[in-house]
Formats: structure tokens, sequence, C-alpha cells
């Protein structure tokens, strides 16, 4: 087995106590036994003040708890006042408070942009509507309908309309009723 020696002069790692990975150091040269034997006494009483902290630090949180569990707050309610509590503070603060007044003033000049946008193309489509070159487009389509509609005869399926002198033919309506129209030559 290798033997692993510790080399004095080695730099302890973060988070490594420096004072034990060291080992024992020798008192300064200037300190007498009675300096050294104080010292001694001083952390053992400091230590001693530590645990007795942490005891009675220990003991208030146990008697906080049991005050707390006997006014029925339970650490979910302390975190829904904790949440609300910060997000009041967020929303009344300044930064909050101007971001919102700008999004909302963003919020209205784009919905009045889109507005703009919506009576611009509607105008353009009535516009287009009533051009002549429109219009003009919308008879021929009218009349070529008209053309193409099937004609219901009035008589036996086997017979052409001959009575009808002057060419007209019955067209019948979407309400039922026929009205009589001229055909456009």
């Amino acid at each position: 087995m290798p033997d692993f020696q510790q080399h004095p002069d080695s730099i302890p790692e973060v988070g490594e106590d420096a004072a034990t990975s060291v080992g024992p150091s020798p008192a300064p040269p200037a300190m007498t036994q009675e300096e050294q034997q104080e010292l001694q006494e001083k952390l053992v009483k400091v230590e001693d003040e530590i645990l007795t902290l942490s005891q009675v630090l220990a003991a208030k949180e146990k008697q906080l708890a049991d005050i707390k569990r006997k006014l029925g707050i339970t650490p979910l309610n302390e975190l829904k006042q904790n949440f609300t509590k910060t997000w009041q503070e967020v929303t009344t603060s300044t930064a909050y408070r101007r971001t919102s007044e700008t999004l909302s003033q963003a919020s209205l000049k784009a919905t009045a942009a889109f507005s703009n946008v919506g009576s611009a193309i509607t105008r353009k489509l009535e516009d287009v509507r009533n051009a002549q070159t429109f219009k003009s487009f919308e008879e021929k389509v009218e009349t070529l309908k008209t053309k193409m509609s099937p004609t219901p005869s009035t008589g036996d399926p086997g017979q052409e309309d001959s009575d009808d002198p002057t060419g007209d033919t019955l067209i019948p309506q979407p309400d039922g009723s026929a009205t009589q129209e001229t055909p456009t030559n």
C-alpha cells in the first residue's frame, strides 16, 4: 500500500478548514504560558455561549411553530401572504406603473392603427365596387348568369312554348312567383 503523507506546505482546498487540515500549530513565540491558558479559557467560554444560543434559538423556533399552528397559519398561508405582499409591492413600484402605462398607450395606438387599416380597406373596396370597370364587369356577369339559367317550360314537357308571341320567358323567383323577363340578345 502506498503511504500518503501530508505535506506541511500544501494549501487546503476551498471549503476545507485550514486549522484541521494542517494539524496542531505551535503557539506564537511571543505568547506566554499564562496568555495561552487565558485564550484557551476564552475559547471554551465562547464555544459554550454558541451552543447555548443555538439551543435557545431552537427552542424559540419550536415556540414560534406552536403559536403559528394554534393560529392556523400554515406554510402555504405564509407563502400566499408573502406572494400577495410582494405582488402588491411590485404593482405599486414606479417601474411597474410606467411599464403598465406604456403598454396601455401602445395597446390604444395599435387598436387605432388596426381600425384605420380596416377603414382604409373598406373604403378601397367601396371605391373598387363603384368603379366603372367593376360595374361593367358586374353587368357582364349578370347578363351571362341570365343567359345560362335554365328556362322552365309552362306547357307539356315535349311541347315548345309557341303560344308566346313576344318571345318572353317566365323565370321562377326564389319566393315561388314567376316574373316575365325579356331576353337580351
